[in-house]
Order: C-alpha cells, then structure tokens, then sequence
C-alpha cells in the first residue's frame, strides 16, 4: 500500500505595560537572525522525554520537534485561512505504508529513515520504543492504553523494516493513537548504553538527551532559560524545513515578551494576556491566530475524597458561585467560548465540550452552602500553574473574589510551571484551576482521561462512579462498532452525569493565541497545541 492507499486507507479508519525589553540580536548575527526563529514564552521544558515523569506541557514541544512517529496528520485549511490537523485523516512518517487488517495493523518502514546520530531506524526500535510507552507507567502508558495498546506482545517485529500492532479488540481509537506524542519512535541502542539497572528505561538519560530521528535536535538547553535547537539536515521524512535554527527564549515578563514582538527583536510568542492579542490584532502589525483548543476546556477541579468538596452540595455551590462572565470579559477579552449559562430547557448535545446550565447565582450558591452544612463557609487552598500565570493569576483572584461572597475563604497557591503536573497528580490539592485537551478529538476520549475511575493520571479529583465508568466503556465499544444510537446514548448520559456529580468545574474553552511577525508564515494549529517548527517559514 503507497502512500495514496495509505492516505485512504487511514481516512477510512478514524507594550501597553512600557516595559524596556532586552536587546537579543546585535548586527554582527544578522545572517545568524535571518535564518533563525526567535520564540518567546513565558515558560519552557523541565524534561525532553515525552515519557518522563511529569513532563511539563512545554516539553510536549521538544518531543514533537526531535521525535518522529509512524504516522501523522494531514492538514486542513480553515475559513480564517489556518492550518488545522484532520482529525480522521493520516499521511505516513516513519512508515512508508501500513496495511491494516481484521485485529492488527502492519507497517512498513522507510529504509532511507535514520537517527540524528547516523543510525538506520528500524522495526527493533518501533518495537522498543512502543514497549517502553506501554511499561513505564503513568501518563504515557495510559495515553497507550486509552488506544488499547497495553501490552508488549502487541508489538511484533515482522523484519527489520517491517513492525506490526496486534490488536487487544477493536478500538477506533488505536490508529490515532498512533499519530500523538507518545509513541515517538527513539534510538533504542543509544538509550540502552546510558540506562542502568535500576532505571532500565533510560529515562534519566533522555530527560536531557533527545535520541530521536526528528526534524530538530537539541544542541542546547538551559532550563528555566532557553532551548536553542537546530534542523536535521539528514532528515528525510518530508520536505527539509525552511528554518535553520529555532531559539526558544523564556521571558517571564508579559510586558517584555510583547515589547520584543513590537520592536522585531522576536518573531513568535503564543502566552501573553488576552488584552495583549487584542491590542496587537487591533494594530495589524503583527499576524495574529486565535483557534479553540480541540476538545479542551479550562476548569475548576475539587478534590472530591476529602470534605468539603466530598459533598456535591458543596460542588454545586462553588459552580454557582464561579464569576464566568467577568471571567470571559476581564481576563479573556472575549478570546474564549463560555462552557456556561446553555438554556435550562436545552437538551445535551452528543458533542463535547458543551457549556452547563450553571451561571453565576450567588443567592443559590448561599443556599447550597446551607444545605450541605456549611452556612459560614470553610477555608480553603486555590491551586494554579504559574508557567501559565497570565491567564491563571487574574482568573484565580476572580474566584477568590466570589468564593469569599459565600464563605469560602481561599489562599491562593503559585506552583512553578516545573512542579505542576507532579504536584496535580499527587491528587492533594483541595482546589485547582487547570486546562485539559484530549488529543483525540472525541468525547469519549476526554472523559476516559477526566472522569473515568482506572485513570490515575489526569483524573486528578480522584473521583469515582461505576455508572460513569460504564457509560464511557459502552460508549467507546459503541463507537468501535458502529452502533449510533448506543453511542449517542451513553455520551449524552456521561456528560449529564459529570454536570451533576460536578467534580469538576467547566468555566470556558480556551483559545491558542499566537502572535508572529508578518514575514513568518506557516504555522499550523495541532492538538498538542504546540509549535511545530518543521512548517515555520521565515521570509
């Protein structure tokens, strides 16, 4: 099968702050610039390894830049003229072809395909690399799992350029699964020379090592600083990208990281306050793109083990309570679509996200809170990652604000963009705001990572209901099969359910802003919400 069989086969199957920012290129570097990217965020990696522990979001970034996958998306050009990933539709990467079959896909691979270090890719290292997504445990073997892809022996090597995924049972969710981060493909003999017995996996060593055969590799990184990578120039999987280098500079100032966009010091910047993109889109010097995060919502999550968020009363008060309007107008400036105040009489869509039928009632939450046994409220912790503080910070002083119009005495609590994901799945916060975007673009999909009782990873309120559980399994055995009616069925049920029970607070979907120069074209919306530099052009 070619890659026109392929590409069918797969279809079918799924400075308003006058902050002075500092000088970065001096004239000496301007060949260096003209070739270079210069990106400014407010936070970068703490770890390369997409299956490390806690890798944070930013370190996503690397992993999709160094590593190549078997399969990847294609892409679609929306109205407003952005690149955006088909959701169903596939194009190879490492694998030249890939034949599916009744319980297994086979592919086969590139033979022109190497690591950055020279050394061919073959079926050994798909093989390696899938057992080791499937066995270290946490966020990557369950991000594995959620494509029913759990055990090693699902992984066979046929020759060396030819690999095969046997199927558990059927899941429509298997291929795409394939297409996300996690299964990267990575140099197994290079990390086995630097793994130990007691981390058999290598994972200390790739925390700092990309050993991929990607587009990119990491030539320095200084973390909390700045991440230089440069191109691959033996990188064969698609055309030679157009950028040399990318320099990934972390400017914790929001003022400084838009006064260097203004001045043409930086190219890109992605975090910086929603009043910023506004003015800036106001201005039209810059390119600005705002896109809805793919099945992705920004929530107030509670830790429903311990009172007094054990109480749904308790939950229900605080969604009452959430000031969402001021929220949406005071910190987004609009950039967000409300997951608030759908008519009390609108049935569930089989969609998600959806809005609840919460608005903001501090009457109601009053009473709610008397209910549950606490009419002088209680004190409590508000959790947030400050990697993200332009948006965190204003919107947990909002909720702050109103809680305390109930009772709720909150103090809020910083947690350093490194330390989040750890802290969060440590599953000891009483209170959080976080955001969570399924990379598969399906309902079920979300709800086995957020709601679902097995997931010990971003089911982060540790909240547990048989009749949930249920209702997600059927739903996804519905969708493998083809029945409609039990699907739609069950998705409408899971989601009444979560807007009941209310473990976790839904408040807006978010936009990807990105801001760039005018002679950077190229940039591509993708699930992981991520740069993807191999598409990046600089004129």
């Amino acid at each position: 099968m070619k890659r026109r069989d392929f590409l069918k086969s797969t279809t079918a199957l799924a400075a308003s702050t006058m902050v002075t920012a500092p000088a970065i290129w001096s004239a000496a570097k301007a060949q260096s610039r003209a070739e270079t990217i210069l990106v400014v965020s407010e936070s970068g990696p703490n770890n390369v390894d997409i299956h490390g522990v806690g890798t944070n979001v930013p370190g996503y970034e690397v992993a999709w830049n160094c590593y190549d996958r078997l399969i990847s998306h294609e892409m679609k050009t929306l109205p407003n003229g952005t690149q955006y990933y088909e959701r169903d539709k596939f194009k190879p990467e490492l694998a030249e072809d890939m034949n599916p079959g009744d319980m297994s896909v086979t592919f086969k691979l590139r033979k022109d395909a190497t690591f950055q270090d020279g050394t061919p890719v073959k079926a050994q290292d798909v093989k390696w690399s899938l057992d080791r997504a499937v066995s270290v445990g946490g966020f990557p073997t369950f991000q594995m799992g959620a494509g029913s892809m759990e055990k090693p022996e699902q992984f066979v090597v046929v020759d060396d350029h030819t690999i095969r995924v046997d199927y558990l049972r059927k899941d429509r969710l298997t291929i795409p699964d394939l297409a996300v981060i996690v299964p990267c493909v990575m140099n197994s003999g290079l990390v086995k020379k630097n793994a130990t017995e007691k981390d058999p996996w290598g994972l200390e060593y790739t925390k700092q090592n990309v050993s991929g055969s990607g587009a990119y590799r990491v030539v320095s990184w200084t973390p909390g600083t700045e991440v230089t990578l440069e191109r691959n120039d033996n990188w064969k999987l698609g055309p030679l990208p157009k950028t040399k280098r990318i320099v990934w500079r972390m400017v914790p100032s929001a003022g400084n990281r838009r006064a260097l966009l203004e001045r043409g010091d930086a190219d890109i910047s992605y975090e910086l306050p929603n009043k910023d993109f506004v003015e800036l889109k106001e201005q039209g010097k810059l390119n600005v793109v705002s896109t809805p995060f793919s099945n992705g919502i920004t929530y107030l999550g509670m830790n429903v083990t311990k009172a007094p968020f054990d109480n749904p009363k308790v939950r229900q008060a605080v969604a009452y309570a959430v000031p969402y309007q001021k929220i949406v107008d005071a910190v987004l400036y609009g950039l967000a679509s409300p997951m608030f105040g759908a008519p009390a009489g609108k049935a569930t869509d089989v969609a998600w996200p959806q809005p609840t039928k919460y608005n903001t009632d501090i009457a109601k939450a009053k009473a709610l809170m008397a209910e549950a046994g606490y009419p002088n409220g209680f004190e409590t912790t508000l959790s947030f990652d400050l990697g993200f503080g332009t948006v965190n910070e204003p919107l947990a002083v909002l909720i702050q604000e109103s809680l305390g119009q109930i009772g709720i005495k909150t103090t809020i609590n910083k947690v350093p963009g490194a330390n989040f994901r750890t802290e969060l799945n440590k599953k000891v916060m009483p209170l959080y705001i976080n955001v969570f975007s399924g990379w598969l673009d399906y309902p079920e999909y979300f709800f086995i990572w957020c709601y679902h009782g097995k997931n010990s990873v971003f089911n982060t309120m540790s909240y547990q209901s048989k009749e949930m559980d249920a209702m997600i399994d059927a739903a996804g055995a519905a969708a493998s099969a083809g029945d409609t009616a039990n699907y739609e069925k069950n998705v409408k049920g899971f989601v009444d359910l979560a807007f009941t029970d209310m473990p976790r607070i839904p408040i807006f979907q978010p936009y990807s802003n990105v801001a760039m120069q005018k002679n950077v074209s190229g940039y591509q919306y993708w699930f992981h919400r991520r740069l993807d530099y191999r598409a990046l052009v600089k004129a």
